[in-house]
């Protein structure tokens, strides 16, 4: 998994989906879940933007549960 720079601007498929996430993986530091989101976003950039929330979450989501296994 290659790890994404933080954005300057805020993006908020990142922003609900941390928040999201930190609630479903209280295990993982919220760093941690930033840093998987981020990369993620960065990632899916070539993505339909209305789509991007859920792809984003999603794959969030696969890679800290493949992390915890």
């Amino acid at each position: 998994m290659t790890l994404a720079c933080p954005p300057t601007v805020s993006d908020p498929s990142v922003r609900s989906a941390v928040a999201r996430l930190r609630h479903e993986f209280p295990e993982v530091g919220p760093r941690s879940i930033v840093l998987v989101v981020r990369t993620c976003r960065e990632e899916l950039r070539g993505s339909p933007d209305g789509a991007l929330p859920e792809l984003v979450e999603r794959l969030a989501r696969q890679r800290l549960r493949v992390s915890l296994d």
